[in-house]
């Protein structure tokens, strides 16, 4: 019997709550997940999750300004942020264990009443814009995103996060309270308590604060992601950079498809660490990148697999090359027993690893919950991956490495494109 270390209920009104104590943890942290981010907006608003999500520390009610806000958690030493994604927006506050009560009440009261004035946006909107530069000048971020407009192109998937600079000059308060009575729902929000706590006055308070939430309008789901493709794509941004960054990547299944488990050890062989395919015969035996790693993105209904490296700019087609025979290799032949098993135990490692802090442990459950509204152990979800066999890796492989399904993303100093479509194909 695999024991749960964590305890999930709902609200009356449909906020849904996951408790995960620790009594030897050192920190509690109180976090608010809420169904909805960039894949949710619309052209003429697309920004506005990220947006709010730097507008509710702007002041409450009884909170009226950043400074109250921010000295009530650097008062104590706690820490607080928050995140946007495309289908999710989070808030969390950390802070040592004995003040989940405050913990609690902070996010509580950012989440619920934000004031959002005017006079706040229109200063906001200049940290925005330099957020947006500085990410220009990032070109390891920049690259990501110009992989993601080439994949999904103009609708919300293909957008960035951040939004436009027109829709962040334009944003006015009874937008973004038009967006929140929207989308910030009773029935869309999680909240997830981690760490060192008193259960039963977290459970009374989490009832007193959040139960008073009453927006149960109608949830409307995200546009459903198109995908359109017969052959390879390619996308360069001509960019004065010292070195060339690429994305390479395969469309793949989402996260509800239990080809996921196979697809994570496929990752984690190919470019999971430094004892990974990609890592050795890339890196190491060529010495022709620094950084070079995999990964597998899933969102509701599309997902992705990912091949990230920086290598020189003389190199772009050489590691081109030598990515695509990897990925060639793994689906003609099966991996050996000793590197399967390897995988797995990485993967178990980094899970178990993973999960040591108490901001980990509350994005592990309350995302589960978010998506899933099942939220499974560690050990549960580890159990899927011991079932998978070598067969199971090479199909996944041959259902994914398709040439009408390969995407490749450079930002660097590149005009020519020619030779990297001859090469673009598996």
């Amino acid at each position: 019997m695999i024991k749960k270390d964590f305890e999930k209920y709902k609200l009356k009104n449909g906020v849904r709550v996951v408790l995960v104590p620790d009594n030897n943890a050192v920190a509690v942290l109180a976090q608010v997940l809420v169904e909805t981010g960039s894949a949710y907006e619309n052209k003429s608003n697309n920004g506005i999750s990220h947006f709010l999500e730097h507008m509710v520390f702007k002041g409450t009610k009884r909170r009226p300004s950043t400074k109250i806000i921010a000295e009530e958690v650097d008062g104590i030493g706690g820490q607080m942020n928050a995140f946007t994604g495309q289908e999710e927006t989070g808030y969390w506050i950390k802070m040592p264990s004995g003040y989940e009560n405050l913990a609690i009440d902070l996010v509580a009261d950012i989440y619920l009443n934000p004031l959002l004035e005017q006079k706040e946006i229109n200063r906001e909107r200049g940290v925005i814009l330099q957020e947006m530069a500085m990410y220009e000048d990032l070109p390891m971020r920049k690259v990501e995103e110009e992989f993601e407009g080439l994949l999904y192109g103009d609708q919300p998937t293909g957008w960035k996060i951040i939004g436009n600079k027109k829709n962040i000059e334009n944003m006015k308060r009874n937008d973004m309270k038009k967006y929140m009575e929207d989308k910030y729902l009773s029935k869309s929000t999680v909240v997830t308590v981690a760490g060192n706590f008193d259960v039963a006055k977290v459970k009374k308070q989490i009832e007193e604060l959040f139960g008073l939430k009453k927006n149960n309008k109608r949830k409307l789901p995200k546009k459903k992601t198109i995908e359109k493709q017969s052959s390879p794509q390619i996308k360069l941004l001509d960019k004065k950079t010292d070195q060339t960054h690429l994305v390479l990547g395969f469309r793949s299944v989402n996260m509800y498809d239990e080809k996921k488990y196979a697809l994570s050890l496929l990752s984690t062989i190919l470019g999971g660490g430094m004892s990974s395919r990609m890592f050795l015969n890339i890196r190491e035996r060529e010495g022709l990148t620094y950084y070079i790693h995999t990964s597998s993105e899933l969102g509701r209904d599309a997902g992705v697999f990912v091949v990230q490296a920086g290598v020189a700019k003389e190199n772009l087609e050489k590691a081109v090359k030598l990515i695509l025979g990897e990925i060639k290799k793994i689906t003609k032949k099966k991996v050996s027993v000793k590197e399967l098993k390897k995988a797995k135990e990485r993967l178990k490692g980094n899970v178990k690893i993973g999960l040591e802090t108490v901001q980990s442990k509350a994005g592990f459950f309350g995302t589960q919950e978010l998506f899933y509204e099942n939220v499974k152990s560690p050990e549960e979800i580890l159990v899927n991956y011991e079932k998978i066999t070598a067969e199971d890796i090479q199909q996944v492989a041959k259902d994914i490495f398709k040439n009408s399904k390969l995407n490749l993303a450079v930002v660097g100093p590149h005009q020519d494109r020619k030779e990297l479509k001859k090469i673009l194909k598996v």
